[in-house]
C-alpha cells in the first residue's frame, strides 16, 4: 500500500460514536517510507472537551456497575487482542517499525494484560476493623477515582495503553485515550476492539491529536479526576504542575539511561546477550533499555570485542522482514535526534567503536546501525537519555565503583547486574537506586502482572502494572458505623 492508497482511517469514538476529526494528519511506515499506513483525525480542543463530557456523563452508571459486567467486558477485549495477535501485530510493525516477533508478542501482551484486570475486577479488596470505640463498626473499601485521561507513548503502542486502560476500567473509572500521533492506528485498533466489549456509551472514548492541543486539554480540564502520562521527563512535569495546581491525581512515567553492570566473575556470553538484547532490540527505543554498560576492568575489552562482534552481525532491515533482527527508527526526527548524539559523542572525546550510520536498504526508511561508544560518566552520551540504538561502555574498578557509576544519574527506572556472585547479586538489589533490578537478565522485558516503575526523574506517583494498579485508579473510603 503506497502513497494515496491509504488502507485505515481511524476516527475518533466519544460517546459511544465515531465521528471524524477538526483536521486529518497521516502516519507513514518508517520501514518504506512511500506507504501512507493511515489518515487520520486530528480532534481539536471542542472534541476533546466532548469526549470528557461523555466520560464524565457515563461515570455514575459504570462506576456503580457489577464486578461480573467490568470482568466480562476487560475478558472480551483480552480474547480478540490474543485471537488477532498476528495481524495486528503486523499492523504495529508497519506502523511504529518494531520487528514483527517483537510486535505479536506486544499485542499478546496486551490481551494478557486485559485477561489479569478482568480478574481483578472480581478481587476488588476491603477491610473491616474493630474500632477503638465500643459498638462501632469500621470499613475500608476502594472506590473508582472519576475521569481518567491516559496519553500514551508511541513506542508500545498496544501494551502501554492496556495497562493504563485496563485497570482503569476494571477498577470503574471512564477513560479518555489520546495515543501517540506516529501511531494513531494502533489506538484505534484498540478503541474499536473496546467499543464492541458491551461498555456503556462514553465509558471508553478515543481522541486522536496533538499535546498541545488535546494533552493539553485533557490535562488542563477540570473534569478530568485522573492522569496517567508516559512520554518525555519535561512533559511530564509541565503535567505535573498542571495537575498539582488544580489537585488531580497524576501517574508519570518519564524515561531512563539504564545500567547493565557486568563484573569480572559474570557468565560473559550470558552478559553479552544481555546487552545486546537490552540495548538495541526494539531499536532501543525503550525507558527500560540498557544505554549504560558498566563493565569491570579485567573483562572490559573483553567484553567490547565481543559485544562489537555481534553488532556487526545484526541483522538491519524492515520490520515485516523475516530474520530482522533490529527494525528502523520511528521517524526522521527522532533518527536525527540520535545522529545529533553521534556528533555529540565525537565532539566530547568520547571513542566511537561501532555503527551510528544511517543505512540504505531495499525500502526508503530511518535506518541506523546500532552504535557502540567508549565514554566517561560525565559525558553527555552517558547521562542523557537518547532513545535509540546507541549504547556506551564505562569501565568500573570493582564493584563498588560499579554501582556509585549505576546510581550516578539522575534516572531510575532500572538496573541489571552480570555476576555469579550471590553476595554481589544480594547486595544490588538492595542498593541499585532504582524501581526495578534485574540479576543476568536484560533490563528490557517485564511482566505484565507485577509492578512497574521507577525513581528519581523516572517515575512519579504510584505503580503500574499489577495489583499495585489499584493504588491510582481508586481513592480510599473510610466508613464508620454504630452496630
Amino acid at each position: 500500500m503506497k502513497l494515496g492508497e491509504i488502507r485505515h482511517q481511524p476516527r475518533h469514538l466519544i460517546n459511544g460514536r465515531w465521528v471524524s476529526g477538526a483536521t486529518t494528519g497521516i502516519s507513514v511506515n518508517p520501514s518504506d517510507t512511500r506507504e501512507v499506513v493511515a489518515e487520520f483525525a486530528r480532534a481539536d480542543r471542542n472534541q476533546t472537551e466532548l469526549a470528557i463530557a461523555a466520560a464524565a456523563d457515563a461515570l455514575p452508571q459504570w462506576s456503580l456497575s457489577t464486578p461480573q459486567r467490568r470482568a466480562d467486558a476487560l475478558d472480551l477485549a483480552g480474547s480478540e487482542l490474543l485471537a488477532r495477535k498476528d495481524e495486528l501485530g503486523e499492523l504495529l510493525a508497519r506502523e511504529e517499525g518494531k520487528t514483527l516477533p517483537e510486535a505479536i508478542a506486544e499485542v499478546a501482551r496486551a490481551g494478557n494484560i486485559f485477561k489479569f484486570f478482568a480478574g481483578e475486577a472480581l478481587r476488588i479488596g476491603g477491610e473491616t476493623l474493630a474500632s477503638v470505640r465500643p459498638g462501632v463498626q469500621v470499613d475500608i473499601t476502594r472506590e473508582p477515582v472519576g475521569v481518567v485521561a491516559v496519553i500514551a507513548p508511541w513506542n508500545f503502542p498496544f501494551a502501554i495503553p492496556a495497562w493504563k486502560i485496563a485497570p482503569a476500567l476494571a477498577y470503574g473509572n471512564t477513560v479518555v485515550f489520546k495515543p501517540a500521533e506516529l501511531v494513531p492506528t494502533c489506538g484505534w485498533a484498540l478503541a474499536e476492539i473496546l467499543s464492541r466489549c458491551g461498555l456503556p456509551a462514553g465509558t471508553f472514548n478515543l481522541i486522536m491529536g496533538s499535546g498541545r492541543e488535546v494533552g493539553q486539554t485533557l490535562v488542563e480540564h477540570p473534569r478530568v479526576n485522573a492522569v496517567s502520562f508516559t512520554g518525555s521527563v519535561s512533559t511530564g512535569r509541565r503535567i505535573l504542575a498542571t495537575t498539582a495546581a488544580r489537585q488531580a491525581k497524576v501517574q508519570l512515567e518519564m524515561g531512563g539511561k539504564n545500567p547493565l553492570i557486568v563484573l569480572a566473575d559474570a557468565d560473559l556470553d550470558q552478559a553479552v546477550d544481555c546487552a545486546l538484547q537490552g540495548s538495541y532490540f526494539s531499536t532501543g527505543q525503550r525507558c527500560t533499555a540498557s544505554s549504560r554498560l558498566i563493565v569491570e576492568a579485567p573483562v572490559h575489552d573483553a567484553f567490547v570485542a565481543r559485544l562489537t562482534q555481534r553488532l556487526a552481525a545484526l541483522k538491519v532491515g524492515h520490520a515485516l522482514t523475516r530474520g530482522t533482527e533490529m527494525g528502523p527508527v520511528v521517524d526522521g526526527a527522532q533518527l536525527e535526534q540520535n545522529l545529533s548524539y553521534m556528533a555529540i559523542g565525537a565532539d566530547e572525546g568520547a571513542e566511537h567503536v561501532f555503527g551510528g550510520e544511517r543505512l540504505e536498504r531495499e525500502t526508503p526508511g530511518h535506518y541506523m546501525s546500532p552504535a557502540l561508544w567508549l565514554a566517561e560518566p560525565g559525558h553527555r552520551i552517558a547521562r542523557e537519555e537518547i532513545f535509540g540504538p546507541i549504547a556506551c561502555v564505562l569501565r568500573a574498578d570493582d564493584y563498588g565503583h560499579a554501582l556509585e557509576l549505576a546510581n550516578d544519574t539522575p534516572f531510575g527506572l532500572c538496573a541489571g547486574l552480570c555476576t555469579t556472585s550471590l553476595k554481589h547479586a544480594t547486595h544490588f538489589r538492595r542498593h541499585a537506586q532504582v524501581g526495578m533490578t534485574m540479576v543476568n537478565l536484560p533490563t528490557a522485558g517485564v511482566d505484565f502482572h507485577v509492578p512497574f516503575g521507577g525513581r528519581k526523574d523516572s517515575s512519579h506517583g504510584s505503580r503500574e502494572q499489577g495489583r499495585y494498579a489499584a493504588e491510582f485508579y481508586t481513592t480510599v473510603k473510610t466508613s464508620y458505623m454504630l452496630a
